[in-house]
């Protein structure tokens, strides 16, 4: 009886690391289905993601072995269940394309994800989650009660040991705490204007502007708004004869994608931090 794997290790490059791996598998009895490898040479830095089958009952072993060549190495590694899916909140506000994708993949075994609830600070989304059976919380964010709205969050999160926050267009800036509290398992997506088109109605600043190419940018959040690590783009082609409204359909259609392709990568163990980049193997 075997079980599939994925690991995950990142740490300075230098010669053996690869030989070191997978001889570390193969004295396992692992079977390597899949591997990815990349060298930073701007940075020094080598990358790996392995996916492999094990027979039942010895990842303890590995595990042991891992932990001795991480201090060897100097490895960031981590080793999880190929079948294992995320636990995961979506959070949302008033405009709900990119969760009412996500849902539907979810609902179609295409996200390997569970999805634990929905967090709103408006009430607009309730019966679409009660639809796929997934809790709802509704938590009202103002300037005076932003705090408390953070710490409810904080609170589901812990409650349910919340793997990756999904901001499927919350619009909500969070604070630099929250930010730090969620490092590296907090996914957000928006237009690809910035910093240009700020504030409301983007699609019709750019209508204005006369824009021929409009896009999506999905990124790990940060304390520095917007300029998180990337992990996925995409953009689609306009012209003079694509009004505002259809600018704006035309866009939530590729943040919808783009956001479903990064969450998918991310629930995959396809993405591995490298400073203020990213490393996606797809």
């Amino acid at each position: 009886m075997t079980a599939s794997y994925i690991l995950n290790l990142s740490c300075p490059d230098r010669t053996g690391i690869v030989h070191a791996v997978t001889g570390a598998l193969a004295r396992a009895a692992g079977n390597i289905t899949d591997a990815a490898q990349y060298n930073d040479q701007s940075t020094g830095q080598f990358f790996m993601r392995v996916q492999f089958s094990l027979p039942a009952g010895t990842t303890d072993t590995l595990r042991e072995t891992f932990s001795t060549l991480a201090t060897e190495f100097k490895m960031r590694w981590q080793l999880r269940a190929a079948n294992e899916k995320l636990r995961t909140i979506i959070m949302v506000s008033k405009l709900g394309h990119c969760l009412n994708d996500l849902l539907f993949r979810y609902r179609s075994g295409l996200l390997p994800l569970d999805i634990r609830a929905i967090v709103s600070n408006h009430r607009d989304f309730y019966q679409l989650a009660a639809s796929y059976d997934v809790p709802f919380h509704h938590v009202p964010v103002t300037a005076d009660i932003k705090p408390q709205a953070e710490a409810k969050l904080l609170d589901l999160v812990k409650q349910d040991d919340i793997e990756l926050v999904v901001l499927a267009r919350y619009m909500q800036v969070l604070s630099n705490d929250l930010c730090v509290a969620l490092e590296g398992k907090a996914i957000n997506i928006h237009h690809s204007f910035l910093p240009s088109f700020k504030g409301a109605k983007p699609y019709y600043q750019a209508h204005e502007r006369g824009v021929k190419i409009i896009g999506a940018t999905a990124h790990y959040v940060t304390p520095d708004l917007d300029e998180g690590p990337i992990i996925e783009q995409d953009i689609a082609r306009v012209d003079h004869a694509d009004d505002p409204q259809e600018l704006t359909t035309i866009g939530r259609d590729v943040e919808s994608a783009v956001l479903a392709r990064a969450v998918t990568w991310h629930a995959q163990h396809r993405v591995l931090l490298n400073g203020n980049k990213t490393v996606v193997f797809k």
